[in-house]
């Protein structure tokens, strides 16, 4: 009797000793791999909202600032700029930026909460190369006298006007896209959080 007492504690203990191993080791390998489900500071930081300072930005400059990896323009137009738009409506694909992707408080051939404020990514939206600023009215490469400034792509020729809206006949299909953005203060622009939010 002796004998069979040591052994079913001997069981018993090697039993729950193995569990508490086993319940330990499971514990140990989830962590790290439930870990990895999380994304690293550098990714959340990459999706963060981006702060900048337009205070300094004179009348047709252009400034480029990161967010999410991506150039995003951001053009001071003058009161002429935004007197050109309607000029080249007849040449657009989509010159009321019916189709493009922009948040929803954002329309119409101004395609900016401000009107002297473009805020656009700086992605061609054929094949993502960066569109080049060309603010000059009657460059002699970009039309002559049809053209009223824009941006136009070096890789496959897309042009776009001052409000990142897409010329008919080139490669790209859509207007620049409108990233999601609100003002902090008359001088920090936010990009990354919708005005609606803000």
């Amino acid at each position: 009797m002796s004998d069979e007492t040591v052994n079913t504690g001997r069981r018993r203990f090697l039993t729950a000793a193995t569990s508490a191993v086993g319940v330990a080791g499971a514990v140990g390998i989830a962590t790290p791999f439930l870990g990895s489900w999380q994304p690293s500071a550098k990714a959340k930081a990459a999706g963060a909202p981006v702060k900048a300072d337009i205070s300094k930005l004179e009348p047709g400059q252009m400034i480029v600032v990161e967010w999410r990896g991506k150039p995003v323009y951001v053009v001071n137009r003058t009161e002429q700029m935004l007197a050109d738009l309607p000029k080249v409506n007849g040449k657009l694909k989509d010159p009321d930026s019916a189709i493009s992707m922009q948040p929803a408080y954002i329309s119409g051939e101004i395609r900016a909460l401000r009107p002297e404020l473009l805020v656009v990514e700086g992605l061609c939206t054929h094949l993502g190369c960066a569109p080049k600023y060309r603010p000059e009215v009657g460059a002699a490469d970009m039309g002559g006298a049809d053209w009223f400034g824009g941006f136009f792509c070096p890789c496959h020729g897309s042009k776009f006007d001052l409000s990142g809206r897409v010329y008919a006949g080139v490669p790209a299909s859509t207007n620049l896209v409108v990233p999601p953005y609100s003002f902090e203060s008359d001088k920090i622009l936010v990009i990354g959080i919708d005005a609606e939010v803000a």
